[in-house]
């Protein structure tokens, strides 16, 4: 069951300003390849962007626009199961930068490790990124784009490994979750399903 783990670091507040992104192929038992690019972004830096991932305008003045590295990432995403967390946002950076560029959109299932990891491990104090690594005994450097996503990977890793699910499928049924989607020009959610209602029985 391989799958794709995605990060993205963004210039601005925008979302078509991604400066990093970073990448991670694995399946339930290991990590089989990484891919990690700066980006240009063709747009000011907001100060506020860099002091949380440390890029500047200056790191990326010859690094490869979204446009021109589309290509080698579409080759990892497209047909595949992606996972990120926080996927809303890394999503949203993928379509609005398609939008802006005028690309096509991928075909691709994604998951949620936030929404995940509240379903597995509900007792912990919230699901951020750091507070997993930390309750996983995973160390990182937080906001570096391939870190974030080789964790993001790894959580999706123990979640599997916790609920002993042999395919994506099933994993789903167990935590009660639905994949997302991106398709040309639209996109659905993942979504946390409904607990399904236990019919009593009367006997007269």
């Amino acid at each position: 069951m391989n799958f794709v783990s995605i990060d993205f670091e963004t210039a601005n507040e925008k979302r078509h300003s991604p400066c990093a992104v970073g990448l991670v192929v694995a399946n339930e038992h290991e990590i089989i390849d990484e891919y990690y690019s700066l980006i240009n972004p063709l747009t000011d830096f907001r100060s506020f962007n860099t002091y949380i991932h440390g890029i500047t305008e200056d790191d990326v003045a010859d690094a490869p626009t979204f446009a021109e590295l589309w290509p080698t990432l579409n080759k990892y995403l497209m047909n595949n199961l992606v996972v990120a967390h926080n996927a809303s946002f890394d999503m949203s950076v993928i379509r609005n930068t398609l939008d802006y560029f005028k690309l096509p959109y991928p075909i691709m299932d994604y998951l949620c490790t936030v929404k995940i990891s509240q379903q597995i491990w509900p007792e912990f104090d919230n699901h951020k990124l750091n507070t997993l690594a930390s309750n996983h005994g995973i160390t990182f450097e937080h906001h570096h784009a391939l870190e974030d996503a080789r964790v993001a990977a790894k959580v999706f890793m123990k979640a599997i490994h916790d609920k002993q699910s042999g395919s994506v499928e099933n994993f789903l049924d167990v935590c009660n979750l639905t994949k997302g989607r991106i398709y040309e020009r639209g996109y659905t959610p993942p979504k946390t399903k409904r607990a399904k209602r236990s019919r009593k029985i009367y006997l007269k």
